[in-house]
């Protein structure tokens, strides 16, 4: 049976903060690769967070991919609405090779825009949409947005919190 994917960190307790979590997991992959570019991070129930500004997403990507994580796994949204910055992007990584998963997190206002990562994970297209079309989130330089789930004509995005629960009338 295959070793199940965890940090090599056995660290029990709740770790918050980047200069703390740095410290904390010194020898970690991710930590080391990314080090200039996090902006804050969190261990917590055996997790990896790390959290970059929206205009470095493509260079943490890169850097990742660096520390040996190749295998781009989810990319999802929170909307925080009404607390600013709205949106919360999570993008879900993996190394087999170190048997590590990361979440790297950006979070944006509505009216700002974030970097596609297609270039760096061509995988990311079809979550890209997926977050375009259901948050309304626009992803700069993605080679094809467009609605991926609803139909074209369909107005708003329906997993905003601010969307009416019974749809446009």
């Amino acid at each position: 049976m295959a070793e199940p994917i965890t940090d090599t960190v056995a660290t029990p307790q709740a770790v918050f903060g980047k200069d703390a979590v740095t410290a904390e997991l010194a020898d970690n992959a991710a930590v080391n690769g990314l080090s200039k570019l996090i902006t804050d991070a969190k261990w917590d129930r055996g997790e990896l967070t790390l959290t970059v500004a929206p205009e470095t997403i493509v260079a943490a990507m890169q850097a990742a991919q660096t520390a040996g994580y190749n295998f781009f796994e989810d990319l999802t949204a929170v909307d925080w609405y009404p607390t600013a910055p709205r949106f919360q992007l999570s993008y879900s990584v993996l190394s087999l090779k170190l048997k590590q998963r990361i979440r790297i997190v950006a979070r944006i206002d509505e009216s700002q825009t974030i970097a596609s990562i297609t270039s760096v994970w061509p995988a990311a297209n079809f979550y890209e949409r997926e977050v375009f079309d259901l948050f309304g989130v626009t992803f700069a330089g993605h080679p094809g947005l467009t609605r991926i789930m609803m139909p074209e004509n369909w107005e708003g995005h329906p997993l905003r919190k601010d969307y009416p629960v019974e749809g446009y009338r």
